[in-house]
């Protein structure tokens, strides 16, 4: 088990030492049965409520079945398409418990993205949500190595269920003899700007994501209840719902469903979570509903919101309501989890912050230099402990991605002068308006702060002269209707707050922006949109 030194955790990284021979789950669960922790609430989630104890004893039987009923070995791989219940910290848990590497995946995909993720990683079984099966089961005989798949959040005790499958575990499992660096778990990438790459991550990683985020930046603590609308599939869920909390002892708060402003506001009334973890596009929801909760209904001492930069408007009109800032920060499928972020009571709404401790970055130019002067972009690279340490199958994209310590994020980033780094977009989102650099970011913030806009997007399209100018894809608020007024007026309102050249050329209005699950504006798919 890894132990801390004495740091203060706001200002200083702590010192994590992780002995050579660890298991994460041994640890994750272990540590809070040592500490007496066993009769404690760990999970809520929709059918029930599960104690640390309890929990180990899944976790023991999974891991322990996995290899006495379906005959995976250590370092076999487990595909996991499942909801967020107690099955998903079941699974999770008891494959890396036994050395087997699970691959948690997302659960909005088709038919052919689950084909191909099944085909990439030759994982010989699936557990699979039983809402999902009819999805998955045509896969069976089409993905050669896939030999059986094992039904989750199912209650019959049948032999292809979980539940069934747990019958047939010992809860005196031994954890495998598995080491820090080995592979523990893959998490494929959102696929945003291409295929998904699956993503390997190593034993370690998990709770050096725990330590230096969410202690240092949080303040995780044993008393409180987390809820995260971000599912555990995502690399941020996945901290927020599982490693945080089981690292900290605290209670954690599952949703199966899809989190839309009603479900969100039902299980932030009903289970008053004292932090909470959500995206820019639903805490723009929340705002606009008009069931948003009254500060006195929540229970709530902190706030993160990550997966796509937070709109400083949309950050200023919850503290405004609320009296709480939202801690935004940007972390990554290759990174785990957060590693700039605002703090609290050091909150600057439109940055990302400043790094986590244990992290360093820096900007790069186009011509491959590191940038030193404030105010100019360049692409945020990221040195930490929790970096990949490869993308399965795909060694073209490893070299250019994973730079010996340093790791590329695809992102701009711009540095103010008092040291907070400013989001400008994907490295391929930039736009070059007149010779000058202009982050689509900025664009749409500025938009959003307009009373009528909800969401919006930009990207760059020619003008008839073949150069290229942005071009903002808006989606209004409930109930409102746009006009060649409205259309002006936006104009008008960018270039009041924006350099006159930044002001996007055309404006299309539409119902929704593409995105992917986990929140993120698909900037591509709006790129082949002709002006109008």
């Amino acid at each position: 088990m890894p132990t801390l030194s004495a740091a203060d955790h706001t200002t200083n990284p702590p010192e994590i030492k992780i002995p050579r021979h660890y298991n994460a789950a041994d640890d994750l669960v272990g540590r809070n049965l040592v500490a007496g922790r066993g009769a404690k609430i760990a999970y809520i989630d929709d059918a029930g409520r599960y104690s640390y104890d309890e929990l180990a004893r899944r976790v023991n039987r999974c891991g322990s079945a996995l290899g006495d009923v379906l005959g995976l070995r250590q370092e076999e791989r487990v595909l996991m398409c499942v909801h967020d219940t107690i099955d998903f910290p079941t699974a999770f848990l008891g494959a890396i418990r036994a050395g087997i590497v699970p691959i948690a995946v997302n659960t909005l995909l088709t038919a052919s993205d689950y084909e191909y993720m099944l085909t990439d990683s030759r994982a010989r079984v699936a557990i699979v949500s039983e809402p999902l099966m009819p999805v998955f089961a045509p896969l069976l005989g089409k993905v050669p190595t896939l030999e059986r798949i094992i039904v989750a959040d199912a209650a019959e005790l049948a032999p292809d269920t979980l539940a069934g499958l747990l019958e047939h575990g010992r809860e005196d499992f031994p954890a495998a003899p598995t080491l820090a660096d080995d592979a523990c778990f893959w998490l494929y990438s959102s696929g945003s700007t291409g295929a998904p790459k699956g993503t390997v991550h190593i034993h370690s990683s998990l709770i050096h994501t725990a330590e230096l985020y969410a202690r240092s930046i949080l303040g995780i603590r044993e008393d409180d209840v987390v809820f995260s609308a971000a599912k555990l599939f995502f690399a941020y869920g996945l901290g927020n719902g599982l490693t945080f909390p089981l690292a900290a002892g605290a209670t954690a708060v599952l949703m199966g469903e899809r989190p839309t402003p009603a479900a969100v506001f039902e299980r932030l009334r009903r289970h008053r979570p004292t932090i909470f973890y959500g995206v820019p596009t639903l805490y723009a929801s929340m705002l606009a509903s008009p069931d948003c909760p009254a500060r006195g209904e929540l229970n709530l001492r902190a706030c993160t919101s990550a997966g796509e930069a937070l709109p400083e408007e949309i950050g200023r009109r919850w503290t405004e309501r609320y009296g709480l800032d939202i801690l935004d920060g940007i972390g990554s499928t290759e990174m785990l989890h957060i590693f700039l972020s605002n703090r609290p009571g050091q909150v600057r709404y439109g940055t990302s912050g400043k790094p986590v401790p244990g992290y360093r970055v820096r900007l790069i130019d186009d011509a491959g230099n590191e940038i030193t002067v404030p105010g100019e972009p360049g692409e945020l690279q990221i040195s930490g402990p929790t970096s990949a340490v490869y993308y399965w199958n795909n060694r073209e994209k490893s070299r250019s991605t994973f730079l010996g310590e340093w790791t590329r994020s695809g992102d701009k980033y711009l540095l103010d002068g008092d040291g907070y780094y400013v989001y400008a977009g994907r490295s391929d989102d930039m736009l070059k308006v007149s010779g000058i650099y202009v982050s689509p970011i900025e664009v749409e913030s500025a938009l959003i702060g307009h009373e009528a806009v909800l969401e919006a997007a930009v990207v760059g399209c020619e003008d008839e002269d073949h150069l290229i100018k942005p071009k903002a894809f808006i989606v209004l608020k409930p109930g409102l209707e746009a006009d060649d007024a409205l259309r002006e007026a936006l104009k008008n309102h960018v270039k009041s707050v924006l350099a006159p050249y930044k002001y996007p050329r055309w404006m299309e209005f539409v119902e929704d922006l593409p995105k992917t699950a986990t929140g993120k504006i698909q900037r591509f798919k709006l790129r082949g949109v002709a002006p109008r």
